[in-house]
Protein backbone atom coordinates (compact mmCIF):
# COMPACT_ATOMS: atom_id res chain seq x y z
CA UNK A 1 0.00 0.00 0.00
CA UNK A 2 1.84 3.07 -1.28
CA UNK A 3 -0.18 5.41 0.96
CA UNK A 4 1.30 3.88 4.10
CA UNK A 5 4.41 5.98 4.42
CA UNK A 6 5.75 8.66 6.73
CA UNK A 7 4.59 9.59 10.24
CA UNK A 8 1.47 7.79 11.39
CA UNK A 9 0.14 8.75 14.80
CA UNK A 10 -0.69 6.08 17.35
CA UNK A 11 -3.63 8.19 18.49
CA UNK A 12 -4.76 8.32 22.10
CA UNK A 13 -8.34 7.45 22.99
CA UNK A 14 -9.57 10.54 24.89
CA UNK A 15 -11.71 9.89 27.93
CA UNK A 16 -13.73 11.73 30.54
CA UNK A 17 -14.00 11.25 34.28
CA UNK A 18 -10.41 11.12 35.52
CA UNK A 19 -8.86 7.83 36.63
CA UNK A 20 -11.50 5.11 36.79
CA UNK A 21 -12.10 1.49 35.78
CA UNK A 22 -14.40 2.59 32.95
CA UNK A 23 -13.77 6.25 32.10
CA UNK A 24 -16.15 7.20 29.29
CA UNK A 25 -14.70 7.74 25.82
CA UNK A 26 -14.94 11.40 24.81
CA UNK A 27 -16.11 11.26 21.21
CA UNK A 28 -16.07 15.04 20.77
CA UNK A 29 -12.44 15.15 21.84
CA UNK A 30 -11.63 12.32 19.45
CA UNK A 31 -13.12 14.36 16.61
CA UNK A 32 -10.94 17.34 17.62
CA UNK A 33 -7.86 15.16 17.68
CA UNK A 34 -8.54 13.65 14.27
CA UNK A 35 -8.94 17.12 12.73
CA UNK A 36 -5.82 18.34 14.52
CA UNK A 37 -3.79 15.51 13.01
CA UNK A 38 -5.17 15.71 9.50
CA UNK A 39 -4.67 19.48 9.37
CA UNK A 40 -1.11 19.12 10.73
CA UNK A 41 -0.08 16.73 7.96
CA UNK A 42 -0.14 13.41 9.79
CA UNK A 43 0.36 10.67 7.20
CA UNK A 44 -1.96 8.15 8.83
CA UNK A 45 -3.92 7.40 11.99
CA UNK A 46 -3.53 4.21 13.98
CA UNK A 47 -6.63 3.71 16.12
CA UNK A 48 -6.92 1.58 19.25
CA UNK A 49 -3.33 0.47 19.52
CA UNK A 50 -1.25 0.41 22.70
CA UNK A 51 -1.41 4.21 22.97
CA UNK A 52 -5.17 4.02 22.39
CA UNK A 53 -5.61 1.84 25.50
CA UNK A 54 -6.87 -1.13 23.51
CA UNK A 55 -6.28 -3.44 26.48
CA UNK A 56 -8.98 -1.73 28.56
CA UNK A 57 -11.65 -1.16 25.90
CA UNK A 58 -14.40 -3.73 25.59
CA UNK A 59 -15.28 -5.19 22.21
CA UNK A 60 -18.08 -2.70 21.52
CA UNK A 61 -15.92 0.31 22.43
CA UNK A 62 -12.98 -1.02 20.44
CA UNK A 63 -15.01 -1.38 17.25
CA UNK A 64 -16.90 1.88 17.79
CA UNK A 65 -13.62 3.77 18.15
CA UNK A 66 -12.41 2.31 14.86
CA UNK A 67 -15.72 3.17 13.17
CA UNK A 68 -15.71 6.74 14.39
CA UNK A 69 -12.09 7.33 13.40
CA UNK A 70 -12.84 6.11 9.89
CA UNK A 71 -15.95 8.29 9.66
CA UNK A 72 -14.12 11.35 11.01
CA UNK A 73 -11.11 10.95 8.72
CA UNK A 74 -13.33 10.69 5.61
CA UNK A 75 -10.62 9.12 3.50
CA UNK A 76 -8.16 12.00 3.85
CA UNK A 77 -5.43 9.79 5.33
CA UNK A 78 -5.23 6.03 5.87
CA UNK A 79 -6.73 4.59 9.05
CA UNK A 80 -5.00 1.53 10.49
CA UNK A 81 -7.01 -0.37 13.09
CA UNK A 82 -5.36 -2.08 16.02
CA UNK A 83 -6.81 -5.60 16.04
CA UNK A 84 -4.18 -7.71 17.77
CA UNK A 85 -4.96 -10.05 20.65
CA UNK A 86 -3.39 -12.92 22.54
CA UNK A 87 -6.27 -15.10 21.36
CA UNK A 88 -6.13 -15.99 17.68
CA UNK A 89 -9.92 -16.19 17.45
CA UNK A 90 -10.27 -12.75 19.01
CA UNK A 91 -7.69 -11.32 16.61
CA UNK A 92 -9.63 -12.79 13.68
CA UNK A 93 -12.87 -11.32 15.03
CA UNK A 94 -11.46 -7.82 15.52
CA UNK A 95 -9.69 -7.86 12.16
CA UNK A 96 -12.88 -8.97 10.44
CA UNK A 97 -14.85 -6.18 12.11
CA UNK A 98 -12.21 -3.61 11.10
CA UNK A 99 -12.53 -4.74 7.50
CA UNK A 100 -16.33 -4.43 7.66
CA UNK A 101 -15.97 -0.91 9.10
CA UNK A 102 -13.71 0.21 6.26
CA UNK A 103 -10.21 0.32 7.76
CA UNK A 104 -7.37 0.63 5.27
CA UNK A 105 -5.23 -1.89 7.14
CA UNK A 106 -4.89 -3.60 10.51
CA UNK A 107 -2.05 -3.64 13.03
CA UNK A 108 -1.70 -6.84 15.05
CA UNK A 109 0.54 -7.00 18.11
CA UNK A 110 2.27 -10.27 18.93
CA UNK A 111 0.25 -12.33 21.41
CA UNK A 112 1.21 -11.10 24.86
CA UNK A 113 1.47 -13.09 28.10
CA UNK A 114 1.13 -16.46 26.29
CA UNK A 115 4.79 -16.24 25.11
CA UNK A 116 4.32 -18.30 21.93
CA UNK A 117 7.24 -19.90 20.12
CA UNK A 118 8.38 -18.56 16.76
CA UNK A 119 6.34 -21.31 15.10
CA UNK A 120 3.33 -20.29 17.19
CA UNK A 121 3.73 -16.69 16.02
CA UNK A 122 3.90 -17.83 12.42
CA UNK A 123 0.78 -19.98 12.73
CA UNK A 124 -1.13 -17.24 14.61
CA UNK A 125 -0.52 -14.55 12.00
CA UNK A 126 -1.00 -16.95 9.10
CA UNK A 127 -4.40 -17.94 10.51
CA UNK A 128 -5.54 -14.32 10.78
CA UNK A 129 -4.26 -13.41 7.31
CA UNK A 130 -5.99 -16.39 5.73
CA UNK A 131 -9.25 -15.66 7.56
CA UNK A 132 -9.56 -11.94 6.72
CA UNK A 133 -8.75 -10.34 3.37
CA UNK A 134 -7.37 -6.97 4.49
CA UNK A 135 -3.80 -5.62 4.52
CA UNK A 136 -2.17 -6.58 7.83
CA UNK A 137 0.87 -5.16 9.62
CA UNK A 138 2.69 -7.24 12.20
CA UNK A 139 3.67 -5.49 15.45
CA UNK A 140 6.74 -6.56 17.39
CA UNK A 141 7.16 -4.88 20.80
CA UNK A 142 8.92 -7.35 23.10
CA UNK A 143 9.33 -4.77 25.86
CA UNK A 144 5.57 -5.04 26.44
CA UNK A 145 4.71 -8.54 25.26
CA UNK A 146 7.66 -10.64 26.52
CA UNK A 147 7.69 -12.05 23.00
CA UNK A 148 10.25 -11.10 20.34
CA UNK A 149 9.28 -12.02 16.79
CA UNK A 150 12.57 -12.59 15.02
CA UNK A 151 13.39 -11.31 11.52
CA UNK A 152 13.49 -14.87 10.22
CA UNK A 153 9.89 -15.45 11.36
CA UNK A 154 8.79 -12.13 9.87
CA UNK A 155 10.51 -13.20 6.64
CA UNK A 156 8.38 -16.35 6.56
CA UNK A 157 5.23 -14.29 7.14
CA UNK A 158 6.16 -11.83 4.39
CA UNK A 159 5.24 -14.54 1.91
CA UNK A 160 1.70 -14.88 3.29
CA UNK A 161 -1.05 -13.06 1.37
CA UNK A 162 -2.42 -9.94 3.14
CA UNK A 163 0.65 -9.48 5.38
CA UNK A 164 2.24 -6.30 4.04
CA UNK A 165 4.61 -5.02 6.72
CA UNK A 166 5.82 -4.85 10.30
CA UNK A 167 5.98 -2.27 13.06
CA UNK A 168 9.33 -3.01 14.68
CA UNK A 169 9.52 -1.48 18.15
CA UNK A 170 12.71 -3.00 19.54
CA UNK A 171 14.69 0.19 18.90
CA UNK A 172 17.35 -1.92 17.18
CA UNK A 173 18.10 -0.10 13.92
CA UNK A 174 20.33 -2.97 12.80
CA UNK A 175 17.17 -5.01 12.33
CA UNK A 176 16.20 -2.91 9.30
CA UNK A 177 18.86 -4.58 7.15
CA UNK A 178 18.01 -8.03 8.51
CA UNK A 179 14.32 -7.49 7.87
CA UNK A 180 14.87 -6.14 4.38
CA UNK A 181 17.00 -9.15 3.51
CA UNK A 182 14.45 -11.57 4.97
CA UNK A 183 11.30 -9.89 3.66
CA UNK A 184 12.25 -8.37 0.31
CA UNK A 185 12.00 -4.86 -1.13
CA UNK A 186 8.20 -4.53 -1.17
CA UNK A 187 7.58 -5.37 2.49
CA UNK A 188 6.80 -2.26 4.56
CA UNK A 189 9.04 -1.56 7.56
CA UNK A 190 7.79 0.88 10.20
CA UNK A 191 9.59 1.99 13.31
CA UNK A 192 7.68 1.73 16.56
CA UNK A 193 10.32 3.59 18.55
CA UNK A 194 10.33 7.39 18.22
CA UNK A 195 13.85 7.80 19.59
CA UNK A 196 15.37 5.74 16.76
CA UNK A 197 12.77 6.38 14.05
CA UNK A 198 14.94 8.83 12.11
CA UNK A 199 17.80 6.34 11.86
CA UNK A 200 15.32 3.58 11.05
CA UNK A 201 13.97 5.49 8.04
CA UNK A 202 17.43 6.56 6.87
CA UNK A 203 18.39 2.87 6.98
CA UNK A 204 15.55 1.99 4.62
CA UNK A 205 12.32 1.95 6.61
CA UNK A 206 9.09 3.41 5.23
CA UNK A 207 7.95 5.38 8.26
CA UNK A 208 7.11 5.46 11.94
CA UNK A 209 4.01 4.69 14.00
CA UNK A 210 4.54 7.40 16.54
CA UNK A 211 3.63 8.35 20.09
CA UNK A 212 5.42 11.71 19.81
CA UNK A 213 3.19 12.61 16.85
CA UNK A 214 0.25 12.93 19.26
CA UNK A 215 1.84 16.20 20.42
CA UNK A 216 4.02 17.17 17.44
CA UNK A 217 2.37 15.84 14.28
CA UNK A 218 3.73 18.42 11.87
CA UNK A 219 7.28 18.13 13.20
CA UNK A 220 7.19 14.33 12.99
CA UNK A 221 5.81 14.50 9.45
CA UNK A 222 8.51 16.93 8.32
CA UNK A 223 11.28 14.92 9.95
CA UNK A 224 9.97 11.73 8.36
CA UNK A 225 9.82 13.29 4.90
CA UNK A 226 13.42 14.47 5.22
CA UNK A 227 14.59 11.05 6.37
CA UNK A 228 12.68 9.26 3.62
CA UNK A 229 14.28 11.59 1.09
CA UNK A 230 17.69 10.57 2.41
CA UNK A 231 18.49 14.03 3.77
CA UNK A 232 20.21 12.99 6.99
CA UNK A 233 21.28 16.50 7.98
CA UNK A 234 17.80 18.00 7.62
CA UNK A 235 16.21 15.04 9.39
CA UNK A 236 18.62 15.39 12.30
CA UNK A 237 17.96 19.12 12.57
CA UNK A 238 14.20 18.56 12.61
CA UNK A 239 14.46 15.69 15.09
CA UNK A 240 16.72 17.43 17.61
CA UNK A 241 14.00 19.53 19.32
CA UNK A 242 11.91 16.37 19.74
CA UNK A 243 14.60 14.28 21.45
CA UNK A 244 13.41 15.07 24.97
CA UNK A 245 9.83 14.21 23.99
CA UNK A 246 10.92 10.88 22.49
CA UNK A 247 12.52 10.09 25.85
CA UNK A 248 10.13 11.61 28.38
CA UNK A 249 6.89 10.37 26.85
CA UNK A 250 8.06 7.07 28.32
CA UNK A 251 9.01 8.37 31.77
CA UNK A 252 5.94 6.42 32.95
CA UNK A 253 4.05 3.71 31.11
CA UNK A 254 2.66 4.78 27.74
CA UNK A 255 0.10 6.35 27.28
CA UNK A 256 0.21 8.02 30.72
CA UNK A 257 2.63 10.84 29.74
CA UNK A 258 1.19 11.48 26.28
CA UNK A 259 -2.38 11.69 27.62
CA UNK A 260 -1.21 14.40 30.00
CA UNK A 261 0.46 16.16 27.06
CA UNK A 262 -2.69 16.09 24.94
CA UNK A 263 -4.61 17.47 27.92
CA UNK A 264 -1.98 20.19 28.46
CA UNK A 265 -2.53 21.28 24.85
CA UNK A 266 -6.25 21.68 25.54
CA UNK A 267 -7.23 18.89 23.18
CA UNK A 268 -8.65 16.37 25.66
CA UNK A 269 -9.63 15.89 29.28
CA UNK A 270 -8.07 13.90 32.09
CA UNK A 271 -9.68 10.51 31.61
CA UNK A 272 -7.60 7.33 31.74
CA UNK A 273 -8.55 3.78 32.65
CA UNK A 274 -7.22 1.73 35.48
CA UNK A 275 -4.84 0.06 35.96
CA UNK A 276 -3.16 3.08 34.33
CA UNK A 277 -3.03 6.24 36.44
CA UNK A 278 -2.62 9.95 35.77
CA UNK A 279 0.88 11.34 35.32
CA UNK A 280 2.77 12.06 38.55
CA UNK A 281 3.98 15.56 39.40
CA UNK A 282 7.57 14.49 38.70
CA UNK A 283 6.57 13.13 35.30
CA UNK A 284 4.50 16.22 34.57
CA UNK A 285 7.53 18.45 35.07
CA UNK A 286 9.57 16.34 32.67
CA UNK A 287 6.91 16.23 29.94
CA UNK A 288 6.16 19.94 30.32
CA UNK A 289 9.85 20.78 29.85
CA UNK A 290 10.11 18.47 26.84
CA UNK A 291 7.06 20.04 25.22
CA UNK A 292 8.49 23.51 25.71
CA UNK A 293 11.78 22.39 24.19
CA UNK A 294 9.84 21.16 21.16
CA UNK A 295 8.00 24.48 20.87
CA UNK A 296 4.60 22.98 21.64
CA UNK A 297 2.12 25.46 23.18
CA UNK A 298 0.56 24.47 26.51
CA UNK A 299 -2.64 25.85 27.95
CA UNK A 300 -2.16 24.59 31.51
Amino acid sequence: MSRLRGSMVAIVTPMEGGVAPASAIDWDALARLVEFHVEAGTDGIVAVGTTGESATLDDTEHCETIRRCIDMVRGRVPVIAGTGANSTTEAIHLTSRAKELGADACLLVTPYYNKPTQEGLYQHYKAVAEAVDIPQILYNVPGRTACDMLPETIGRLAGVDNIIGVKEATGDVARVARLREACGPEFLLFSGDDATAREFMLAGGEGVISVTANLAPRQMHEMSMAALAGDAAAAAQLDAPLAALHRDLFCESNPIPVKWGVHAMGLAGTGIRLPLTWLSSVGEARVRAAMREAGIPLVI
